[in-house]
């Protein structure tokens, strides 16, 4: 037998072993795909109508968020008579945050700006935040409605979200936001990081009868007063990084309706200043490992690795390697086609999430169309995340 017979026999039996890896990855990501076409469209600003007077709660965590809250405030102004109260819930920012809420609060009486409590062992800034939020808010709200500083809501937000919650029979629904992008390397990275959580779960707007694999996003997160307070407010994703998730998921196994919705025509954020900044911040929380199972974190792993993290390098190997008309129809070639195909699906799902982004004046926007070049760092940094406990958060900081 010759060296190129025995490196045939050796490059045969790593692309069947690669097969073997990616063929059971495939169907499972190509399951969950073909469900985009069943969806809930994305919701629609609605206006206010009488039977929702007062009957929502917002609550907003702060920390140092001078620089970004103030579209938050001017959006909150423009919601209606659904909302009965904003709380502001700081921790002791040191930017003047409280003192733009209170500047609002001139305009507006519905603001009320209050600082927690000192933190304590077990909690995390955030749910702790929020926790307070909800047991200082008034009990004559039906609705909690928990946002982020960073979020700019369009008119019609609150009412869209409570119409549809008790429309569709949601205890707890959620929303996708719209992703403002303004830097080269945010334009290449960010979306390669949100495709590794719509490769992971079921799209936006679809019901997921799992609750382990219900999805969330705690910037625009609203639950009904009586389910929160079941549950013990956020006291059950107190430590969670991701208490977003990890609450969801709680609620969900109680046995209540958990929905997850496109809200990208109702509200934008704008996250992260910069790629450096995206990989760090927010690619630390992605790996969701406080709201999943040992398995389940290594099963994502396995899928990420499988139709978004190896394609484009296989493909690339075999280009840079050895013609593919060099292949009979063998394992080769097989692994070769299989690749060729996600890479294309990949950059067809650029399409798909396209109105998920304002990039109307992103500087290199183009580079949008390139994030799929970019998957192989996306995957690695879940990887690196998670198997990694934050140590800082927020301007915070953890042992």
């Amino acid at each position: 037998m010759t060296t190129v017979d025995n490196a045939l026999i050796v490059e045969s039996a790593i692309s069947l072993l690669l097969l073997l890896i990616q063929v059971p990855a495939t169907a499972i990501l190509f399951s969950r795909l073909l469900k985009g076409p069943r969806r809930l469209p994305p919701i629609e600003p609605q206006q206010p109508t009488l039977e929702l007077l007062g009957k929502v709660s917002v609550v907003v965590p702060t920390l140092n968020e001078a620089l970004r809250i103030s579209p938050l405030l001017a959006g909150l102004s423009q919601q209606s008579y659904e909302v009965r109260e904003i709380i502001v819930v700081d921790s002791n920012s040191s930017d003047g945050t409280p003192d733009l809420v209170k500047a609002a609060q001139q305009k507006d009486p519905r603001f009320r700006v209050m600082t927690d409590d000192p933190l304590p062992s077990g909690w995390v800034g955030r749910p702790w935040a929020l926790h307070n939020g909800f047991l200082f808010s008034s009990e004559g709200s039906q609705w909690f409605l928990g946002l982020d500083a960073d979020i700019q809501p369009h008119p019609g937000l609150v009412a869209a979200l409570v119409k549809t919650a008790e429309a569709q029979g949601y205890d707890l629904v959620s929303l996708s936001p719209q992703f403002m992008l303004k830097y080269p390397g945010e334009c290449w990275l960010q979306p390669a990081l949100l495709m590794t959580l719509l490769y992971r779960f079921d799209p936006a707007g679809i019901n997921t009868d799992q609750p382990e694999r219900v999805m969330a996003n705690g910037q625009c997160f609203l639950c009904r007063r009586s389910v929160l307070a079941a549950v013990g407010g956020y006291s059950s994703a107190s430590s969670s990084f991701c208490d977003d998730v990890t609450l969801a998921r709680n609620i969900a196994v109680q046995g209540y309706k958990v929905g997850f919705l496109d809200g990208a025509k109702v509200l934008k954020v704008r996250m992260y200043e910069g790629a450096m900044e995206t990989w760090k911040e927010w690619g630390r929380s992605l790996d969701l490992k406080d709201a999943t199972s040992r398995s389940q974190l290594w099963g994502d792993l396995w899928l990420l690795t499988s139709v978004q993290g190896l394609p484009l390098l296989i493909v690339l190997t075999f280009l840079l390697t050895s013609p593919p008309l060099a292949y009979s129809f063998t394992p080769p070639l097989i692994l070769l086609g299989l690749n060729l195909f996600l890479v294309v699906i990949r950059f067809a799902m650029l399409i798909a999430i396209a109105p998920s982004y304002d990039r109307k004046s992103a500087k290199g926007g183009w580079l949008f169309w390139l994030s799929p070049l970019a998957d192989p760092l996306a995957v690695l940094r879940i990887f690196l995340s998670a198997f990694h406990k934050p140590r800082e958060w927020r301007g915070r900081k953890y042992i």
